[in-house]
């Protein structure tokens, strides 16, 4: 009787302590891991001259800034706590700000180019970098029209950044790290009908949010725990 009764308290503890290892393993994060499923970065795609193309970078939440600066090596490796998270200082921005490794990581990263032929950037960052972000100006060889862009900025540090952008006339676009490109028309003009405005997408393609995917994996985990306590409690009863 007494194994019977301390059966189902046996069972129970098992299947949590199943349950709390399964879920470190899913959960626990990697040094970048807990940045990007925050607010998304943005970018501003627009001409700038007859041969000129602007794209603005506008970071999304500010411990990417942070994270960056550390892997470009501005700011030290000492900033990441054990967990593998970083808190965002007031600091960090002006040096980054002030960087030529930042400057030359967006002339890297962000490029534009017309007919295949690539438009030389040259960077720009606002001393204050968190409010009024970077830019990085093209001239290409020929009166820009049609332009692609591309931009890869932070996925170098995690496949699930996305760059949410938007360009003349409506156009918007989403970067991730399987849709680096997109085309841009920069002599869209806006519709000045009396109609609703309607936006034109050229390149939106987003895959399923891995946060997701981890709450379906933690379900199945939580299933499977329960399942478990449940036949091993049935076991040890038909022994007794």
């Amino acid at each position: 009787m007494f194994t019977l009764h301390r059966a189902p308290r046996l069972a129970r503890r098992r299947s949590w302590a199943v349950l709390a290892l399964a879920l470190i393993g899913v959960l626990a994060p990697d040094p970048a891991s807990a940045h990007p499923f925050g607010a998304p970065q943005q970018i501003e795609v627009a001409g700038a001259g007859e041969h000129e193309v602007r794209v603005r970078w506008l970071v999304g939440g500010t411990d990417d800034l942070t994270l960056l600066g550390i892997d470009l090596g501005v700011l030290g490796e000492d900033r990441v706590m054990l967990d593998g998270a970083v808190t965002f200082e007031a600091s960090d921005a002006g040096a980054m700000a002030k960087a030529s490794e930042f400057a030359a990581y967006l002339t890297e990263r962000i490029t534009v180019a017309q007919g295949g032929r690539p438009c030389e950037g040259r960077a720009s960052v606002a001393d204050d970098l968190v409010k009024d972000g970077a830019e990085v100006l093209f001239t290409c060889p020929e009166p820009v029209s049609t332009v692609t862009v591309t931009s890869r900025m932070l996925t170098d540090l995690h496949e699930a950044y996305r760059t949410l952008a938007r360009g003349p006339a409506g156009q918007k676009a989403v970067y991730d790290a399987k849709h680096e490109s997109a085309d841009w028309d920069l002599t869209a003009e806006p519709d000045t009908g009396s109609g609703p405005a309607t936006s034109r997408t050229v390149a939106a393609a987003v895959p399923p949010d891995d946060s997701a995917r981890q709450l379906l994996v933690v379900g199945g985990v939580m299933l499977a725990a329960a399942a478990a306590g449940i036949l091993w409690y049935r076991r040890r009863r038909r022994r007794a």
